[in-house]
């Protein structure tokens, strides 16, 4: 260790902060496949409000990490990382809401593909939570690519699933029902793209850090 460094130690609490945010995700994708798959969409305002508070607390996350970032020379990765990371965590939370508040404006029942792309949400979010809590541990490297690799598969998935359902959505005689339902299919299938954007940036964290 350098002397500067010895001087000025990294803060690791972006670890923690990025940790919280990704816990956050995870949390917000199970409240809205819970209410999906227990209620069939019936009461999904108050999902809805839970998962807006749910945002807000990531949104606090962000701006933590932001005013982090500001205010420390030294810090555990490259800043830029830190930063493109939480966006990306983010970006996930917002799509996830807006999915959300779409089936609750448009007061429609979930198909089956809305039930599957929420359920395939879940699973990249608890696995991109497990990908950012290992990312402080370099003897976890291996493993972490192993998590980022799953997530990308899962969003070949998602895509999969959107694309493959789309033919069967288009045989509905109601137009206005169609564009509902593909609105909010395409949330859920973006929010997987999402995830795999933070993915991404944690192999490139990893490659940076070995």
């Amino acid at each position: 260790m350098g002397f500067r460094e010895w001087l000025l130690p990294k803060d690791h609490r972006f670890f923690d902060m990025l940790e919280n945010q990704a816990q956050v995700v995870f949390k917000g994708s199970s409240i809205l496949a819970e209410s999906l798959n227990s209620s069939n969409g019936i009461g999904i305002g108050e999902k809805v409000k839970l998962i807006k508070k749910v945002e807000q607390e990531g949104d606090e996350i962000v701006h933590e990490i932001a005013e982090g970032l500001n205010r420390t020379l030294i810090t555990p990765i490259d800043r830029e990382d830190i930063s493109n990371l939480s966006s990306r965590l983010d970006d996930v939370l917002d799509k996830i809401h807006a999915a959300a508040s779409r089936i609750n404006i448009y007061g429609i029942n979930p198909n089956k593909t809305i039930l599957k792309l929420s359920n395939v949400l879940v699973t990249s979010t608890d696995i991109l939570n497990k990908a950012v809590r290992n990312m402080r541990n370099p003897k976890k490297f291996e493993e972490t690519e192993n998590y980022c690799i799953e997530i990308n598969r899962l969003e070949n998935e998602a895509d999969s699933i959107l694309h493959s359902s789309l033919s069967e959505l288009f045989k509905e005689k109601d137009i206005l029902k169609i564009i509902k339902l593909k609105e909010i299919m395409e949330f859920l299938e973006e929010a997987t793209d999402r995830c795999e954007d933070a993915a991404n940036t944690i192999s490139d964290i990893i490659v940076k850090n070995r």
